[in-house]
């Protein structure tokens, strides 16, 4: 038997691993909600224009209602033989109300149907990521707050570079997780548009309303061209860009949290809640959540590649190759949405260990940079030859084992006899940090005041919403 909804053309069932290679209802059936409301916008339209008699759309709505409250009680029947979620929609639509939802389809295809759905569930997503997003920096700023003056290690090269503040390495990411927000309200943005009445690829000769649909779903607007309208996908691509790039920037903080975890670090405890055990070592305490937001990464940017891949050889305007445009986005934003709220709950579930964090900062002569610095403003040394002294006094605290601060008055001499010992003041970690004031620097009254900051305008957002 052939399908009822497409099969006048064809005397024979498909075969069975046609059917099996055809069907994408096992995944696109998490699009119902969009494509109930999408059918219901489009059925006021036909009603409100006298394309179908008003009686017939408000018997079409209703029945909508029923599948509805179907799906959302648990009770309606998905069907591989019927391909889609928009077949099985229409197949039990007509169970309900007879031959007038034929009428439904009228002045619309598949082709614009999918487009409308996958725009709308994509539009939840980014509104659904960025509140996520929001609550994962809100999280971040309050730490750096609470921690706007604890001293630890910068590092470069992950080397021991120079004294920072815990509050302004936590800041860092607030700042990325911004941008992520910008990329994905950017999308959101071009997103916008209501493919609706493009039809298959050519528009449709009945006098349709695109204004009224596009306005009835939220869009901005509807798309201008019914060919790129069917057969665009760069908002799911740019929505796979936007989350890949957000993906990496948590798997840059969890591989830290991983870092600072480790008893050679020791600068972070998380607890029990997200933390494993071994099954044979039982002194271990693993970081699995940090590990695993940082794992995701993977699958969420090779989703990416995998959609930009289907749509790089496609002629316009639509091919069934599309089909394969919704799992690889289903399962990047479902990882990214679940990376996103485990380091929230990290971020506020850890303690950092202060005493561990200040006394790395020492280590390494982190404050060297400091010293030269000093030579520069108390001795007017030119800085490359403030830089050449300093390396020199490195060098001899190295000798001697010891940090810079350590070093007697008198080997400070020896290098450059016109050093004091106000120099001491630079070679302290709290010292250097509170010195950082120029503009975005990691002094602790720059992070209090950037930390209130991002609460301020956070908690704003969040009751905006």
């Amino acid at each position: 038997m052939t399908n009822t909804m497409w099969g006048g053309r064809f005397a024979a069932s498909p075969a069975k691993i046609m059917e099996e290679i055809n069907a994408s209802i096992d995944f696109d059936k998490r699009l119902w909600r969009h494509d109930i409301l999408a059918s219901k916008a489009h059925v006021a339209m036909l009603g409100a224009t006298g394309i179908i008699k008003p009686k017939e759309a408000e018997e079409i709505t209703r029945g909508l209602d029923k599948i509805q409250a179907e799906i959302e009680a648990g009770t309606f029947t998905f069907s591989r033989a019927l391909e889609d979620i928009h077949l099985n929609v229409e197949s039990r639509l007509t169970e309900l109300i007879g031959p007038v939802a034929g009428k439904l389809h009228t002045a619309r295809s598949r082709n614009d149907q999918v487009a409308t759905d996958f725009r709308l569930y994509v539009r939840d997503e980014i509104g659904t990521i960025d509140g996520a997003l929001r609550a994962l920096q809100l999280a971040l700023a309050r730490q750096a707050l609470t921690h706007a003056a604890a001293v630890m290690p910068g590092f470069t090269h992950l080397q021991t570079a120079q004294p920072i503040t815990f509050g302004h390495h936590l800041l860092a990411y607030v700042e990325m997780l911004g941008r992520d927000r910008g990329r994905f309200a950017d999308t959101a943005k071009r997103l916008n548009e209501s493919p609706l009445g493009a039809a298959a690829l050519a528009g449709t000769p009945f006098p349709i309303d695109r204004e009224a649909t596009a306005k009835a779903l939220g869009f901005a607007r509807p798309s201008a061209n019914s060919l790129d309208a069917v057969s665009d996908r760069d908002f799911a691509l740019e929505t796979l860009a936007a989350s890949s790039i957000a993906a990496m920037h948590l798997s840059r903080l969890a591989e830290e949290i991983v870092n600072w975890t480790s008893p050679q670090w020791g600068f972070v405890r998380l607890s029990d809640k997200f933390t494993t055990g071994s099954s044979i070592m039982p002194q271990k305490r693993n970081p699995d959540a940090a590990e695993l937001v940082r794992a995701k990464t993977g699958r969420i940017a090779g989703a990416f590649q995998a959609l930009l891949m289907v749509m790089k050889g496609l002629p316009l305007a639509y091919a069934k190759d599309m089909q394969e445009d919704k799992e690889p986005v289903f399962d990047a934003l479902d990882a990214l949405k679940l990376g996103i709220a485990a380091m929230t709950g990290m971020v506020e579930d850890l303690e950092p260990d202060l005493r561990a964090m200040k006394r790395a900062a020492a280590a390494g002569h982190s404050t060297a940079t400091d010293l030269a610095d000093w030579l520069v403003l108390n001795l007017g040394l030119p800085f490359r030859e403030a830089h050449h002294v300093t390396g020199k006094i490195v060098a001899l605290a190295e000798s001697q084992g010891c940090d810079l601060q350590k070093l007697p008055l008198a080997d400070l001499k020896s290098v450059e006899k016109r050093i004091t010992k106000e120099v001491y003041s630079a070679l302290d970690v709290a010292g250097s940090v509170k010195s950082r004031t120029s503009y975005g620097g990691t002094a602790p009254a720059n992070v209090k005041r950037e930390a209130k900051k991002w609460i301020k305008r956070l908690e704003k957002d969040g009751l905006s919403r």
